[in-house]
């Protein structure tokens, strides 16, 4: 089994720019990332697109539907914002691609301290190993049906609906 992760951006792969004092986006963190966390399985990755979710829109989601389509491997975790994860995910549950697919994100850069977001990458890399056909959202360790999630602003967690 092979695994393709597809980087979207979102705050996952964010970089703070000290002289700016903002956060935006450079290179994909995803290849660092990979080679720290020394998975055992193959890896395929694709960066689609590095944007944050809030600007997504269906052209954006139509990319990614199209990188699960031409996707060779039936295990795809995809990297996204967690502000309109949801609605990718609806996109993709709706094709009914017959692939698991997996999304996770971070609600902290990778690169700023207490992040979340090595860990819920490799949590999202073990459901997708795990999980039946379809689409799923990973976040903080718990696993939830594309119909049935939604994130808490407030808490800054993803609930069911």
């Amino acid at each position: 089994m092979t695994l393709r992760i597809i980087a979207t951006g979102g705050t996952f792969d964010k970089h703070y720019d000290e002289l700016a004092g903002k956060l935006s986006f450079a290179d994909s963190h995803l290849p660092e990332v990979l080679k720290r966390a020394r998975l055992t399985i193959p890896v395929e990755l694709e960066v689609c697109m590095l944007v944050d979710s809030l600007d997504m829109n269906d052209s954006h989601r139509n990319t990614v539907l199209q990188a699960c389509q031409q996707s060779a491997e039936k295990a795809i975790v995809i990297i996204h914002g967690t502000d309109t994860m949801r609605e990718t995910a609806e996109v993709l549950g709706a094709a009914n691609l017959g692939r698991t697919i997996v999304f996770t994100g971070a609600m902290i850069p990778y690169e700023i301290a207490n992040s979340d977001a090595f860990f819920n990458l490799g949590f999202a890399c073990s459901a997708a190993q795990l999980l039946p056909a379809g689409v799923h959202v990973a976040m903080n360790g718990k696993v939830f049906p594309w119909n049935d999630v939604q994130k808490n602003r407030e808490a800054g967690v993803f609930v069911n609906k």
